[in-house]
């Protein structure tokens, strides 16, 4: 049977295209993209033991201010020292490599106030080797917007 020779083409390149388009997908399905909630609203937060006499009012949420991958949950402090820093005309980029030993899971936590004094945090998947966490100014004082992607 005789091909004319954009069928012998197709032919050949087949098997190729679709090896190609498997390894895209399989690359971005690798890649999870995680979100930080972008504030904690004021209706959620609440002061306990307020002093005698005293009354609480909490005024405005509170915004995304930090986030970084963490060496179990929040609680034992196993904040990450070890990530690069790429700076933007706008913002930064950090990026943490995670494929050492966390006996107690990787966490992600999202830190929320003008310093970060309120945290939220969740457990990433065992099988995530980096994350990287690209900032940029938010609109309220304190917020930043933060991008993540962890692979």
């Amino acid at each position: 049977m005789a091909y004319s020779k954009t069928t012998m083409a197709a032919r050949i390149c087949w098997p190729a295209m679709a090896l190609l388009a498997i390894s895209c997908l399989q690359s971005t399905a690798s890649a999870a993209p995680v979100a930080c909630p972008v504030s904690i609203s004021q209706g959620s937060l609440q002061l306990a033991d307020v002093p005698q006499g005293w009354t609480s009012y909490v005024g405005s949420p509170l915004y995304l201010h930090a986030a970084a991958p963490m060496n179990g949950p929040p609680e034992q402090l196993g904040e990450l020292s070890d990530f690069r820093q790429k700076r933007l005309k706008k913002g930064w980029v950090d990026t943490y490599r995670l494929d050492g030993k966390f006996p107690d899971g990787k966490w992600l936590a999202c830190r929320y106030g003008g310093t970060g004094q309120l945290t939220l945090a969740m457990r990433l998947d065992d099988s995530i080797d980096s994350c990287t966490f690209t900032y940029r100014q938010g609109e309220h004082v304190g917020e930043r917007n933060i991008a993540i992607l962890c692979r």
